[in-house]
Formats: structure tokens, C-alpha cells, sequence
């Protein structure tokens, strides 16, 4: 049984269940009518034997195989009427909470959910809210309602034969007990089975995410290999599962044929010593058998409850977790192209193992890619001193990626951010759209601190446009959207026009009406590029990143593009991470970062024409390579 206290299990059913109080009401209505007709039924039958053994009037055995017959069918329709409220009261109650669960985690920071596995979050998600439908529709409906049934049965019972009655309740009280011990026993093996399975799925998700480099890299033995392992690990953990369940029927079953003996045996004796007729005999046999129902009904909702413990104490603690971003402002930031400006900001990746580098090369996808994180060497050597981190309460320092990170970015500028694979590029960019908070320092835009911008406003004045773009199996009106119905046919023509991608959109068969597929609907690499700058633009932000987004590309597609980026910048302030030395023509300033430090920084003509500067060596080094332009 969970830990939680009983007041958490109804707080959450008030919680969800007061929207719709008619429903339950009439689950209720519906539920405890079918209760009363079960007893009655039994009652016409009895009268029924009784009348034919007497020999009695045919209209009589008549109008009670009548009645016999419309009380069954009133039962069953009103068995179907509970479970049609009973599934509509699941569905909206979970549909609520996976609504709220969902919105949680797409509002924590990304250190959570580099924690966890997709498959991870879908089973808390759905896995443990799927848990809780049972125990949102029927649970204490359905065991108030076996409960009043079984002590109907047995006060029925008695006030026939008071031995009979005091048999009987003998026999419901142990089998309940003997059941719900035996439960106690299942529930770690269905425990353990939700685990694995978790643990597949969470698994299969990872390795479905990852498909294209599976491939790529010759992988896929490996990935079976360890698809067997986990089917091989589940596999007698699913057989105890199996087997506890199988031992829980089998005593069942055992369990009230012992009953029915007992039935029969006090019946015989009754009847023998002429104290009650042969429909009594029948009826004492028929309400035995129906005993059976409400005692598994109440090991099976004692059974829900212990699973909706687990899976409630499971959503309980996902709802606890909180995002490590401080809490948020309510300065919005000025109109117009955003100044940038970092002030002895330190950052390290606390919760995570490795390295940024590892996080932008992943980032990226290119392995091995020969560009200028490889060709700035080691002439770069130690960085310049810099003061001391902040102070942790722990005794472990973090390794930090930025460190003591100052400078300042003019309005309407751009920068042209490098450095080697690792020395703080992409960190540097999510900090600006606060994806993280860095441990020390403050970073402004627009002379507003980032951390007292509401995020929604913060991240729609700021844009990140990466190699990797997001596409989702819909048109390229809501690609280009991201569903925002306020946004007109006309606006988005108009954009892609400015933007020079008229001509590529005539290319599409169907126009913004294009459907999308999986795996970005077939569209290449330079459309999905061609998306990704058209939604910026609509956005029409005062600061745009670029991690290197038209590096993969054909010339023919990299031009467009360049045009694209180009018509972007135009009026707003730009942050290049470069790969390629030819992508920072269009920078006003450089910042060369190493080791998270600040190498370099200044006026990109300045820096040119400095023959000690670092810029000025990676572009003798490109020129000599031929490799690169300057």
C-alpha cells in the first residue's frame, strides 16, 4: 500500500470529480439501481419455483417470468448506463491530469528532461494516469456499492435462515480476507512488471529517436542486441506477474466452490428438517453464487488502490519537481533591434556527465566535420586570469563551461561567435533564451535583465535557428505557425516573399496546404532550413542566433538561404555561431572563446588586420588551407 495519506486520495477526487458532478451522480444512481435489482431478481425466481412446485396458476408463473425477464434487462441497461458515465468520467478526470502533467514538463528547464528518457516521461505521463481511471470513476462508487450488496446478501440471507445467514457471512469474511492477503503477495509482481515495461519502452523510445545514426553507424546489431536483453530481463519478471495473477483466479475459483458446497449443504439440511421450501434452497444456492461478485469487486478496487497509490505517489513527486529558472519579472523588453550584454556570468552543467562539447556536437550531428572549432590550435594556449567562481555549499565545484564571461553587444550589431568544439558557443546561446540561468552574473537585453523578461514574451523577441530544425506531421502553414491561428495566410505569403522564398513555396505541390510526413515529410535539408528562417521572421524578433544553419547545404540552397539570413538581420541584432569562417563576412564583431573563457573580442576589420590576433591567424590558416575564406 502507498505511503500517502487516505486525505491525498480523496482530495484528488474532489479535485477532478467536482467538474463534473451530474455525471457522477448519475454513475451513482445508475450503479446502486443495478445493485437493488440483483437482489430483487433472485426473489421472483424463489416465488417462481415455489408457485410450480404447488401446482399453482399458470398467469401467476406468467407475470413472474415477465417480471423475471424486464428486472434482467432493466440490470443490464443500467449496467451499460454505468459504464458509459463511468468512462466519461475516467476520460475527462485522466484527460485533466495528463493536460496538467503535460504542461508541467514542457515548462521545466532542460536539465530535467536530460534526465529522463522520452519513454520515461510518456509512462508517467500515460502509464500512471492510465493507472488511475478505475480508481477516478468507479472506485468509491464501486466499493461502497459491492460493500452495500454483500451486506444485502447476507442480511437477506439471514432474515430467511438465521444459520444460513451467519454460514455465509462466515465463508465472505474469510474468502476477503484470503484474497485480499493474496493480493499483497501480486502486487510487487505487478509492481515490477509496470517497471520493466517502463524500462522497454523508455529504451525503444531512445533508440527510435536515434534511428538515422543508428544506421549510419552501423549500430542496429548493438540496439537488437540490447532489445533482446531487455525482452530477456522481462520476461520472468512478466511470467511472477503472470503466475501471481493465474494463483489469485485459481484460489478464487476454488474459493466459492467451497462456497457452493456450503450453500448446498445447509440448503439440503433446511429443506430436510422442512424449514424452509425448495425456492429458498435455490435462492440461498443463487445468492452465494452471487456473493462472488462483490468480494472480488472489493479485492479488485483495494487491488485499484494500491495501484492508484503508486502511480499518484509516482505523479506527485513529477509534480514536485520544480525548474531551476528563478522566478520571473514582469519587464518586457523594448521594441526594436536588442543590445546583448554579459557581466561576469559563470555557468557549469551541474546535472549533467561529459561535456558542453559533447551537448553541441550532438547538437549538430556532425561527426568529425573538419571546420574552424578543429583549426583554432593550441597558439591559443591558456586563457587570460579571471576572478574566482562563486561559492558552492558543496564540497564538488562544477566544471564550469562559461566563466567570468563579460562583454557587451550593441544594438543592431553582429557578432560572430567561434571557438573550439566545447569552449561555450551553444551554451552562450541558451543562455540568452533561458533555457538555463548561469550560477553568477547577469545577463541583460535591451538593458533588461533576462530574468525579469516573462519567458513566453523573452522567447518571442529572441530566436534560435539551428542545423536541426523541428517539423511536425502537419501543413506548412501550421510548420511555419506553430499553430497560431492569429496568424493570416497573407502575413505568411508576405514573409516568404521579403525573405526571397516566393519561388520555393511555388515549388511545393499544394502551397502552405503541403502535408508533412514523418522523418520532416521528405523535405530536404535546406527546405526544413528554409522553414526555420521564415518562422524567425514571422516572429519578427530583436535578436537572432545562428548556429551554423547553412552549413550542410548546396550551393545552389545555401545561397537562397544566405539571402534569407541576410533580409533576417536586416535591422536586428545577430549572434553567428560560425563553423566556417566565410559565414562571418557578414559580423561587425568577433569573440573568441576558449575553454569558456573570452579569448578575443573585438571589431572583426580590427582584428583582420591584427597580425597577432587570433582572428587574424585562423584566417592565414583557412587561406593557406584553402579551405576557408576569410
Amino acid at each position: 500500500m502507498s505511503t500517502l495519506p487516505l486525505q491525498q486520495y480523496w482530495r484528488l477526487l474532489a479535485r477532478y470529480l467536482r467538474p463534473q458532478r451530474r455525471r457522477v451522480a448519475w454513475l451513482s444512481v445508475t450503479l446502486l439501481g443495478s445493485i437493488a435489482l440483483q437482489l430483487l431478481n433472485p426473489q421472483i425466481l424463489r416465488y417462481f419455483i415455489d408457485t410450480a412446485m404447488v401446482g399453482g396458476a399458470s398467469s401467476a408463473l406468467f407475470g413472474a417470468a415477465v417480471g423475471f425477464m424486464a428486472v434482467a434487462m432493466a440490470t443490464q441497461l443500467l449496467k451499460v448506463a454505468a459504464t458509459y458515465y463511468g468512462e466519461t468520467v475516467a476520460w475527462t478526470a485522466t484527460n485533466t491530469l495528463r493536460e496538467e502533467l503535460t504542461a508541467h514538463c514542457l515548462g521545466l528547464d532542460p536539465a530535467f528532461h536530460k534526465s529522463r528518457t522520452p519513454g520515461e516521461l510518456v509512462e508517467r505521463v500515460d502509464g500512471d494516469v492510465e493507472a488511475l481511471s478505475r480508481f477516478f470513476s468507479q472506485f468509491a462508487i464501486q466499493l461502497l456499492g459491492s460493500a452495500l450488496l454483500l451486506l444485502g446478501i447476507l442480511v437477506v440471507l439471514s432474515l430467511e435462515d438465521w444459520r444460513a445467514g451467519c454460514a455465509l457471512a462466515l465463508f465472505a469474511l474469510s474468502a476477503l480476507l484470503i484474497l485480499i492477503r493474496l493480493q499483497t503477495y501480486a502486487v510487487p509482481a505487478y509492481a515490477a512488471d509496470r517497471q520493466a515495461s517502463a524500462e522497454f519502452f523508455g529504451f525503444l523510445g531512445e533508440q527510435l529517436t536515434g534511428t538515422k545514426d543508428i544506421r549510419a553507424n552501423g549500430a542496429v546489431s548493438y540496439v537488437m542486441h540490447r532489445f533482446y536483453q531487455h525482452l530477456q530481463r522481462w520476461l520472468p519478471i512478466s511470467h511472477r506477474a503472470g503466475f501471481a495473477e493465474i494463483a489469485l483466479w485459481g484460489t478464487s475459483i476454488a474459493l466459492f466452490v467451497v462456497g457452493n458446497a456450503i450453500a448446498l449443504t445447509i440448503g439440503a439440511y433446511l429443506w430436510q428438517q422442512n424449514a424452509i421450501t425448495i425456492g429458498t434452497v435455490y435462492l440461498i444456492f443463487y445468492y452465494t453464487n452471487l456473493l462472488r461478485d462483490p468480494i472480488e469487486r472489493i479485492q479488485e478496487e483495494l487491488d485499484t488502490l494500491q495501484q492508484a497509490g503508486g502511480s499518484l505517489l509516482r505523479i506527485t513527486e513529477l509534480l514536485q519537481v520544480q525548474s531551476q529558472l528563478k522566478s520571473e519579472g514582469q519587464n518586457s523588453l523594448p521594441t526594436g533591434a536588442l543590445s546583448v550584454e554579459f557581466d561576469g556570468v559563470w555557468f557549469g552543467y551541474e546535472a549533467e556527465k561529459g561535456s558542453e562539447g559533447a551537448g553541441e556536437q550532438g547538437s549538430r550531428g556532425a561527426l568529425g566535420r573538419r571546420s574552424v572549432d578543429e583549426s583554432i590550435t593550441d597558439k591559443i594556449g591558456k586563457s587570460h586570469p579571471s576572478t574566482h567562481p562563486p561559492i558552492h555549499s558543496s564540497t564538488h565545484l562544477p566544471a564550469y563551461t562559461l566563466q567570468n564571461l563579460t562583454f557587451h553587444l550593441p544594438a543592431g550589431k553582429i557578432l560572430g561567435l567561434i571557438g573550439r568544439t566545447g569552449s561555450g558557443k551553444t551554451t552562450l546561446a541558451r543562455l540568452l533564451l533561458r533555457l538555463y540561468d548561469p550560477q553568477s552574473g547577469t545577463i541583460c537585453l535591451g538593458n533588461r535583465a533576462i530574468d525579469q523578461v516573462p519567458l513566453r514574451h523573452l522567447r518571442q523577441r529572441v530566436v534560435l535557428v539551428t542545423q536541426d530544425v523541428q517539423l511536425f506531421q502537419t501543413t506548412i502553414r501550421h510548420n511555419l505557425t506553430f499553430f497560431n491561428p492569429t496568424i493570416q495566410d497573407h502575413q505568411l505569403i508576405e514573409s516568404l516573399d521579403r525573405l526571397g522564398l516566393s519561388p520555393w513555396l511555388q515549388t511545393l505541390p499544394h502551397g502552405l496546404d503541403t502535408l508533412l510526413g514523418a522523418d520532416s515529410g521528405g523535405l530536404s535539408a535546406g527546405q526544413a532550413q528554409l522553414l526555420a528562417l521564415a518562422r524567425a521572421f514571422l516572429k519578427d524578433p530583436g535578436l537572432v542566433i545562428l548556429d551554423e544553419a547553412s552549413s550542410r547545404l548546396d550551393p545552389a540552397t545555401e545561397t537562397l538561404i544566405e539571402g534569407a539570413m541576410d533580409t533576417l538581420l536586416a535591422g536586428r541584432t545577430g549572434i553567428i555561431i560560425a563553423h566556417r569562417l566565410q559565414t562571418l563576412q557578414r559580423a561587425d564583431q568577433i569573440l573568441v572563446l576558449h575553454q569558456g573563457q573570452i579569448r578575443e573580442y573585438g571589431d572583426r576589420t580590427t582584428l583582420a588586420h591584427t597580425p597577432d590576433s587570433d582572428f587574424a591567424h585562423l584566417l592565414r590558416t583557412s587561406a593557406a588551407g584553402g579551405g576557408m575564406e576569410g
